[in-house]
């Protein structure tokens, strides 16, 4: 996997960021998120945010999407500033920023059939009904179904072919940034592993960029080119995908390491008392 050059503007750049959620009443306090948080993401390239269950990570990817309440910082996008934009302004960002979610039981609606859901991001940017049905027949050939798959509902698929449509879904639209949040982990290893190289497949014959949120090292250093890691709301690492997922820096970082396991159970203990030793 070749890396991109990010040395030029970012196509997202994340500044220090301040999420806060306000307590629903007066005896709640309020609940700081997110805290100065920084990242860049450039074209085509791969970025990963891993870590624990409510490190924060989601709720930056839903800062990125508008889905959470920007508190503090600027989030800016092809060099303009989305921050706080409007719903029309959100309407419009869609064809450049998708996202795809974590379940791909509930993500998908199973009253509709698979050609309805990839068309309705299509009609609900206006595109005519000919070209909307030629692009839905190159998704599916893209994600590997056959086309007789548009005529046929969520619930007649595996979870990897789920996943795969809400991929499709997600590349309707030729999006220049996905949004992936913990795309593959209500799946098992071998569909893991054919999704995440869907992705990279699709990555490189489209140039999309993806924010890759995940909380398993394994994962992220298989499909990114950068990784940050998230204690706490904060960034407390970040480099470059191969090192700091093999030979992190930080003590959190290295027990994020040693809870993904390895196959052989000698080489685990080894590691297990090489980084207690720390």
């Amino acid at each position: 996997m070749s890396v991109p050059d990010d040395t030029g503007t970012p196509l997202l750049d994340i500044r220090d960021i301040d999420v806060v959620y306000r307590g629903a009443g007066w005896r709640r306090p309020s609940f700081h998120a997110l805290h100065a948080v920084s990242m860049r993401v450039g074209a085509g390239e791969t970025v990963g945010l891993v870590g624990e269950s409510g490190s924060g990570k989601t709720t930056l990817g839903r800062a990125v999407l508008g889905l959470a309440p920007i508190t503090g910082g600027t989030v800016t996008f092809d060099g303009v500033d989305i921050t706080h934009a409007h719903r029309r302004a959100r309407r419009a960002l869609s064809r450049d920023i998708q996202v795809v979610f974590q379940d791909p039981y509930s993500s998908l609606n199973p009253a509709m059939t698979v050609e309805t859901i990839l068309a309705e991001p299509l009609r609900a940017q206006g595109v005519a009904r000919a070209e909307a049905t030629a692009r839905i027949g190159e998704l599916l050939h893209q994600i590997g179904l056959e086309a007789d798959a548009g005529r046929r509902y969520p619930r007649e698929f595996s979870g990897g072919q789920r996943q795969r449509i809400a991929i499709a879904r997600a590349l309707a639209l030729k999006p220049r940034l996905i949004v992936c949040d913990e795309p593959v982990s209500a799946l098992d290893l071998s569909t893991q592993a054919r999704i995440l190289d869907l992705l990279i497949d699709v990555q490189e014959k489209t140039g999309v960029a993806y924010l890759f949120i995940s909380h398993d090292l394994s994962v992220v250093r298989y499909v990114c080119h950068r990784v940050a890691v998230m204690l706490k709301g904060r960034i407390v690492e970040t480099g470059d995908g191969d090192v700091v997922t093999s030979r992190p820096e930080h003590p959190y970082t290295n027990r994020l390491l040693m809870a993904s396991p390895i196959p052989d159970p000698v080489r685990q203990a080894e590691r297990r008392r090489r980084y207690a030793a720390l």
